[in-house]
This record gives structure tokens, C-alpha cells and sequence, in this order.
């Protein structure tokens, strides 16, 4: 992922560029990002003797994890024996609550793609989705009959799965309907070419926009697609990512189970 490749490219800077004197405090790999312009906000014990440490730079939070010998350090989904994505349980227990407000406030000033009841809908869903995403693809599915009865889903482009998601996500982004071009890309879907056709030339604006959306993605905790963001009955920022369950739907989009016959969505009853 892209943000992934900033913290290496910046990794790799700070080894160039760290005296040779210095005795960091923390693990060397975090050491050096912290030269580089992040900042630690805690450390805590997690899974497989691993150490988990909450960094943020330019407003953003990131969870990493440094290895027992604290030589080497880790990004991305950190998956249990149970299939669960410890990102998402840690991201709850060790981010500031008041930083997932604040991503969560990012995220609805965030341009989305919005699909479903879009004047009084009942309650409201992000999705961060890749256009080449076949979990994505089976939860546009999964979702439509909760659209129906008063869902809202915003949908969120990020591209980093296949060289085409970049063309994929700006082709239905700077369409004439971008809804028009998102559903195209989901019912001509296919598993190996994806749906709708990519651009051929991809701004760098729109690259910076596609990183930023990866970033905030990264903030609620979501290293893949598709990533899940939602407020509770309560207020509280929940965060799933993965397929859920259609069992799960209901508690997801506070709404009234709905039957859905697709056979796709079979193993995920």
C-alpha cells in the first residue's frame, strides 16, 4: 500500500541520515521514524511477544509492531488464529478515543461515492473498497437489500491491490456519474479483470487524494478492503475489516435483518 511505502522510503532516509553517536530510546526501527517526523504516541504488548506501538505523523494514526529482538519492525493486517484483524480490536483499545472522532469527521468530509437512501436514510455506512476488490464486490452485494429499507453506504476509493486500481478508482471517480460508474464496476465485475475499464492516465492529485484516503483508512485501524466505519447507537466509531458475516449486518446497519439469495454470499451465512 502506498502509505506503507512512505514509511519505507522514509525508514530507508533516517538510516542514511542517523548519527552514528545516537542511542535511541525506543526500538532502532522506531527510533527512526520518530527522526523522520512521527511521533509515538504509546507502546503496548501484543500478540506473539510482538510489541505494538501507536505512531502519528501529520494528524494521522498508525499502528506498527516491532519483533521480540526489536530489529525488525511490521506494518499491515495482523490476523489472530480465529481469522479476527487485531488492528481494529488495538486501534479501540489504544487510540485517543477523541482521535477517532476526529478521523471520523475527517471521513465524512472525505468526496465518496453515495449509494442507497441519500435523502433521509436511516443510517449511515463507510466502506473503504478498492475497485479490484472481490470482498468489496461481495459486500456491494451483501448490502443492497439493507439499501433498499434505508441504508446510506458511502463508498471510499483506495487503490493498491493491482497495477489497474489506480486507472479503475479514478475512471469511476472523475466520471460523468460517478454512481453510475461505481455500479457498473460491481455488475460487470469479474474476479480477474475486475469491472469497469481504467483510465489510462492518472493525475497526481488524484494519487495524493488516493493516499490520503489510504491513510485515514490505516487510522481506524483497516490495513485491507474492504474496511468497515460506522457510529453506533451509542455514538461510539466502530470499525470491522473484512467481509463480515451477513449475520453481522444487522448490528452493523442498526436495521432489520434482510434475505439475500445470492449464491456468492453463501459462506458468508
Amino acid at each position: 500500500m502506498l502509505f506503507m511505502r512512505f514509511i519505507w522510503g522514509i525508514f530507508l532516509f533516517a538510516v542514511t541520515f542517523l548519527p552514528a553517536s545516537a542511542v535511541p530510546v525506543y526500538p532502532k526501527p522506531i527510533a527512526l521514524l520518530l527522526k523522520s517526523g512521527f511521533s509515538s504516541i504509546r507502546s503496548f504488548p501484543a500478540k506473539s511477544n510482538l510489541t505494538g506501538y501507536i505512531l502519528k505523523h501529520n494528524g494521522q494514526y498508525l499502528i506498527v509492531y516491532v519483533t521480540p529482538d526489536q530489529q525488525s519492525l511490521l506494518t499491515g493486517e495482523l490476523i489472530d488464529a480465529n481469522g479476527n484483524d487485531l488492528n481494529i480490536s488495538y486501534a479501540k483499545q489504544y487510540l485517543p478515543n477523541s482521535s477517532l472522532n476526529q478521523q471520523f469527521l475527517h471521513l465524512k468530509q472525505t468526496k465518496t461515492i453515495n449509494e442507497g437512501d441519500n435523502i433521509h436514510p436511516k443510517k449511515t455506512l463507510f466502506v473503504f473498497f478498492d475497485p479490484n476488490c472481490v470482498f468489496c464486490h461481495l459486500l456491494w452485494k451483501a448490502l443492497q437489500p439493507y439499501e433498499k429499507i434505508g441504508l446510506q453506504v458511502r463508498w471510499v476509493p483506495v487503490a493498491f491491490l493491482k497495477q489497474s486500481s489506480f486507472g479503475r478508482a479514478d475512471a469511476i471517480m472523475t466520471a460523468h456519474n460517478p454512481l453510475l460508474a461505481f455500479r457498473q464496476n460491481e455488475t460487470k465485475y469479474a474476479h480477474d479483470s475486475g469491472g469497469i475499464a481504467p483510465s489510462t492516465h492518472v493525475s497526481t492529485q488524484f494519487k495524493s487524494m488516493m493516499a490520503s484516503n489510504n491513510e485515514l483508512m490505516n487510522a481506524f485501524g483497516g490495513n485491507g478492503t474492504p474496511t468497515l466505519v460506522w457510529q453506533d447507537k451509542k455514538g461510539h466509531i466502530q470499525a470491522l475489516s473484512g467481509m463480515p458475516s451477513l449475520s453481522d449486518l444487522p448490528a452493523i446497519t442498526g436495521l432489520p435483518k434482510q434475505v439475500n439469495h445470492d449464491p456468492e454470499l453463501n459462506r458468508f451465512q
